[in-house]
């Protein structure tokens, strides 16, 4: 029997795991991991700022994945869960706008809030730690991978990835955390991680 640890684990992915990076080719005998990739390491001649060696964590991955094609991925996923939202609350009464007091209204919107949040990390942590995809990934051609190997994420690292981005946004800044979480990728560099990508130390790359 195997004691290869199953995708997703967070530990070394098996060998036969398709999204495992391939390491580039050695010049000479070696182990093609003892050989530093040209151009000075990595992205920017330097080396893995999460101490991770010399080596481009990026070498034998997929290209990352554009910022604008990221973005509209994300309000894809956010309107398919805002509807189920939507949905549950209607259905059980809570509503933050058919209240009659301020007090309930205050509550209802924090029951409202809560399920936001809950359905949304839920909705993230089991789509991507199967496959690296949520729906909205997945038809516009993305996945989301560890830096450190280029695996899908184990459950720990997308939960973590989940929280940073959904609570803030179901409890207190909505829209305007999404936009600074998810647009930051638009500045960073040289991995174009969002805030909750830096959290989880995840990537997202193309498949297409």
């Amino acid at each position: 029997m195997s004691s290869e640890p199953p995708p997703g684990s967070g530990q070394q992915p098996p060998d036969d795991d398709p999204f495992r990076k391939q390491p580039p080719p050695a010049e000479g005998s070696g182990s093609p991991y003892s050989t530093p990739p040209p151009y000075g390491g990595g992205p920017q001649g330097g080396g893995d700022p999460y101490g991770g060696g010399p080596a481009d964590p990026l070498a034998g991955m997929p290209p990352l994945a554009p910022s604008g094609r990221r973005t509209l991925a994300r309000i894809i996923d956010m309107i398919m869960v805002g509807v189920v939202v939507w949905l549950i609350t209607l259905g059980v009464g809570v509503s933050e706008f058919n209240v009659d007091s301020d007090d309930m209204q205050y509550g209802k919107s924090l029951a409202q809030s809560a399920l936001a949040a809950v359905l949304y990390i839920a909705y993230d942590t089991i789509m991507i730690s199967r496959s690296g995809q949520t729906l909205g990934k997945k038809w516009l051609g993305m996945r989301v991978a560890d830096l450190d190997n280029g695996s899908t994420p184990s459950t720990q690292t997308t939960l973590i990835r989940s929280a940073v981005l959904w609570i803030p946004f179901a409890f207190c800044c909505a829209c305007i955390w999404t936009a600074i979480a998810g647009g930051w990728s638009y500045f960073d560099k040289p991995y174009k991680q969002g805030l909750h990508d830096k959290a989880a130390k995840t990537v997202v790359v193309s498949t297409t």
